[in-house]
């Protein structure tokens, strides 16, 4: 027979799972937001219309993750449906960045214990089974830094005539590594690029031009071009210093 006690424990923890999820799927609707629906014609980010999978298995989520993840695109803006573990970010090359929150997603099957695998090899009898549910931590890879090119990807460009002509061939004549997508507008000092989100993110075009060039400013201080001291954490004399070189 199977063990009574790890069986309690295994259904006490699915139970846990379900009424975290439901809990939050309930927050959602009760917010005014569908979790499985993509948010378009907002001024929220827009990742691809698919299936979430794993970039470095490409399995394809299923079940209730699939909700989990969409859910958590359309909450953190993200760009990609693309997912990834902590340990499959570094196997990658890459890494998970600093202060990101991850996604907890599940895993469910059964597995026959040694003791009813000898029962069953003496009796014939089909063998009992213990249902378990694991929980797995997994990462957008808009969250991840260093992934290589052909993970990482590259989001849908934007719409002609949302970017000034004059400032795309600027921003093409830098030879920035210059990627648009994703929630945050930054300098990847470790992975020497720029990524601001999409135009239509923004109320007004200007800003996202504005943007743009403000965070190439920060590009333009690496060591390998102008050497600007671009060590400093938020708050601190040098990160107020490049930011003012930035403004200028």
């Amino acid at each position: 027979m199977s063990n009574p006690n790890a069986c309690a424990r295994a259904g006490k923890d699915r139970a846990n799972i379900c009424t975290e999820i439901t809990d939050k799927i309930i927050a959602e609707l009760e917010a005014g937001r569908i979790p499985w629906v993509q948010p378009w014609g907002t001024a929220a980010i827009k990742a691809p219309l698919a299936m979430p999978r794993n970039a470095s298995t490409l399995r394809g989520y299923s079940g209730i993750n699939v909700l989990i993840l969409w859910s958590a695109v359309i909450e953190c803006g993200f760009s990609s449906q693309s997912w990834l573990t902590f340990r499959q970010a570094l196997g990658l090359g890459g890494h998970v960045r600093k202060g990101e929150r991850g996604t907890t997603v599940v895993y469910a099957d059964r597995f026959i214990p040694q003791h009813e695998r000898r029962r069953t090899a003496e009796t014939g009898e089909e063998p009992g089974t213990i249902p378990f549910l694991k929980r797995f931590t997994v990462f957008n890879i808009d969250q991840c830094d260093g992934l290589p090119e052909d993970v990482a990807g590259s989001v849908v460009p934007p719409p002609p005539d949302q970017i000034e002509p004059q400032a795309e061939s600027l921003i093409a004549a830098t030879g920035a590594d210059f990627r648009i997508g994703g929630a945050r507008a930054y300098y990847s000092t470790a992975g020497d690029f720029v990524q601001v989100p999409p135009p239509a993110a923004y109320f007004e075009p200007i800003n996202w031009h504005r943007t743009a060039f403000h965070e190439l400013s920060h590009w333009s201080g690496a060591v390998s071009r102008l050497a600007r001291d671009l060590s400093g954490s938020f708050g601190s004399k040098s990160y107020a210093r490049e930011e003012l070189v930035a403004l200028s």
